[in-house]
Parts: C-alpha cells; sequence; structure tokens
C-alpha cells in the first residue's frame, strides 16, 4: 500500500478542481428521500417537495430498470436544471461501479448540474479504492466544468467486505461525507436468513429463563416471555464508530415495509440512538416518522439546556432532578443543542416547539 504525505490529502487531485474540505458541515439530512427521475409523476412533485424534506435524492441505480437508466441520468438533470432547492440538499445515487453505466452517470451529471449537486452516494462500496476511483474522476470533471466546490462522497456499506473495511472506506478521501446501511443487499452477501429489508425478525431472539417447579426442577416448557431482537445493532454501531473517528456522518438505509409505520419507527429510533443523523425515505409517509425521529424532543432539548446552564464553565459535576451530570454529559448535551439550533433553522414547527420551552425549566 502506497502512502502520500499528510499534506497532500487536501490538495485538489486534478489542476483547477476545487480545494477539499477540511470538514463536512453538518447539514440536516434527518430524510433522504428517494425518487425515480425517470417516473415523470414523480418527478413532477418533486418541486412541491422542496423544504419539506432535508434531502431530495435521484436514484439512477437498484430501482431503474435497465431500459430506462439513461431516461433516469436525463430526468435528474432536468429537474435539478429547473428546480430551485433552497434549504433541501440534492443528492444522487450513481450505478455501481462496475455496471455499464455509472462512468455516463458522472460524465453527465457533473458538468450539467454539478453546482447543485451536494453528494453523490455510490452503492456497494467495497473498499478505499473504490473512493479513489470516484475521487479522482470527480476532481477532473469539476476542473474541467469550474465546479466551484466539491461534490461530496457518501458510501452504501451493502457487501460483507464493505463492512470489513469501514475505516479505510471512511479515511479514503476529504470528499467523505458519510456512509449509509444497506440492509438488503448486505444480508444477501453475508448470507444472512432474512429477506426482510431492516427490521428485527421473530427468530433471532432471547427468551427469559425458565421458571421451577416447587421440587426446585427446571420447567423448561413453560411460557416464558420471548425479547425480538435488532439483527443490525453491530452494524450501525461498528459504522457509527467509524463515521465519528473520521468525522462524518452515519444513516441508517431503507425500511421495507412501508405499511408498518410502528416497526419503522422503531427501527429508526434504534439508529437514532446510536448515533445515526438520518435515514432513508422510500415513500412520503417515511419522511414524516424520519423528521420526527432525528429530531430531539422538546423534553430531551429542555432537559440538555438545563444541564448547559448548570455547568457554567463545563468542569465539575452537578446533581439535576438527582442524576449526576458532569462534563461528559454536558458534551452529549452541547451536541443535541446545536443539533436543535440547525433544525429550528429549517422546521418552523420544530422551531416553535423548541421557542416554546420556558426559562423556568431551563433555569430550574
Amino acid at each position: 500500500m502506497s502512502h502520500q504525505s499528510a499534506k497532500d490529502f487536501f490538495r485538489p487531485l486534478a489542476v483547477g478542481a476545487p480545494a477539499p474540505l477540511r470538514e463536512i458541515p453538518a447539514r440536516p439530512s434527518r430524510a433522504i428521500h428517494f425518487f425515480d427521475p425517470s417516473n415523470e409523476k414523480m418527478a413532477a412533485k418533486i418541486p412541491g417537495m422542496v423544504g419539506t424534506v432535508d434531502v431530495l435524492l435521484g436514484n439512477l441505480e437498484d430501482a431503474v430498470k435497465a431500459d430506462n437508466k439513461v431516461a433516469a441520468r436525463e430526468g435528474l438533470v432536468k429537474i435539478a436544471q429547473s428546480t430551485d432547492f433552497g434549504p433541501t440538499q440534492l443528492w444522487t445515487r450513481i450505478n455501481a461501479l462496475d455496471s455499464p453505466w455509472v462512468l455516463d452517470d458522472l460524465t453527465t451529471l457533473v458538468p450539467a448540474i454539478g453546482e447543485k449537486l451536494d453528494v453523490i452516494m455510490v452503492p456497494k462500496v467495497q473498499g478505499a479504492e473504490d473512493i479513489h476511483y470516484v475521487d479522482r474522476l470527480l476532481a477532473q470533471l469539476e476542473a474541467k466544468a469550474g465546479i466551484s466546490r466539491p461534490i461530496l462522497i457518501h458510501a452504501i456499506l451493502e457487501t460483507a467486505r464493505g463492512v470489513a473495511n469501514v475505516e479505510e472506506i471512511c479515511g479514503a478521501s476529504p470528499r467523505m461525507q458519510g456512509l449509509s446501511l444497506g440492509p438488503a443487499d448486505l444480508a444477501a452477501d453475508r448470507k444472512m436468513k432474512t429477506t426482510r429489508v431492516g427490521g428485527g425478525h421473530p427468530g433471532y431472539l432471547v427468551r427469559e429463563d425458565p421458571p421451577r417447579d416447587a421440587n426446585g426442577d427446571t420447567r423448561v416448557d413453560a411460557q416464558r416471555a420471548v425479547f425480538q431482537q435488532d439483527l443490525w445493532h453491530y452494524t450501525i454501531a461498528k459504522m457509527v464508530d467509524a463515521c465519528a473517528m473520521h468525522g462524518i456522518y452515519p444513516y441508517y438505509g431503507p425500511f421495507g415495509d412501508i405499511a408498518d409505520v410502528v416497526a419503522c419507527e422503531d427501527q429508526f429510533r434504534n439508529a437514532f440512538l446510536l448515533g445515526c443523523v438520518g435515514t432513508w425515505s422510500l415513500h412520503p409517509k417515511q419522511i414524516a416518522i424520519a423528521n420526527k425521529v432525528f429530531s430531539p424532543s422538546v423534553e430531551d432539548i429542555a432537559h440538555a439546556r438545563r444541564v448547559v446552564a448548570a455547568m457554567g464553565d463545563g468542569t465539575g459535576a452537578v446533581m439535576i432532578d438527582g442524576k449526576m451530570e458532569d462534563d461528559a454529559s454536558l458534551k452529549q448535551c452541547l451536541v443535541l443543542v446545536a443539533l436543535a439550533e440547525q433544525l429550528a433553522e429549517i422546521d418552523p414547527e420544530l422551531k416553535a416547539a423548541y421557542d416554546a420551552i420556558p426559562d423556568s425549566e431551563v433555569d430550574a
């Protein structure tokens, strides 16, 4: 493996390309809403969704049939050129790097809509070499097209090798914006015995210990409580660590059972609690769930502000509601308060809810 000087890491990979970012901006991206740009009915709704969702993503990969690939690419160019996205980010998911369409995706999109495109999502990333390929190509295309800011890269973890190489993927380029979990492809690649797209599985469980009868004998046949477990816990936690280490952002991916909004919310919340900043939305009803789950609650923000107010210079420890709060909990609270401030700027309802927290609750 060749090593470059650390000083070279932030030099553009092509003459005339924009300078790489030193820090990835923390922009709200609670829901990444996927749309098929080759579907005219769906495409027509996109301008009206601006401002209602943090990220709109034009999908060119899976779910777009082979004979619609060119139409999807051209449709995305048309939508991007004719729409003012305002506070909403525009992302795209290009075709896989081993596909016959990916080169045309990049050479078409960057010159045509590169200034509007915030992030390019790369599917089935196996290792750093995949990121290096896209990184250099984007720099060449940006330089040629005169793009003023670097387009960022987001990798999907959907192979066992990608998960094994997650740290080197996160650190492969200053363009790396984040990672998403791709549970369906990952399950197939790992030979996991589930056909669900995200969520738990009734066979993956822990069971309460058996009771004993009057003689002290174990009754294994007795009714016992069963708790269904989350198949994705390990992978999400590993992904969150790798992203945090490199200052980029982890996301939960798709939840396939559109009708089961309760389990969807549970899966999103698990990911949020573990450190994810957002998730994918495959249907408008999932946007509302994601916005709710990935926005801190009013109670959380009230508590966080109380801790920040009570901690003063951030050293020592204080007791609040019978619980000890110290500099470690202050850091957690500052993360929540900063997120609340960002979300309030783009979400009037949240702003009203956070602003309504009485000062007495903060100063109590």
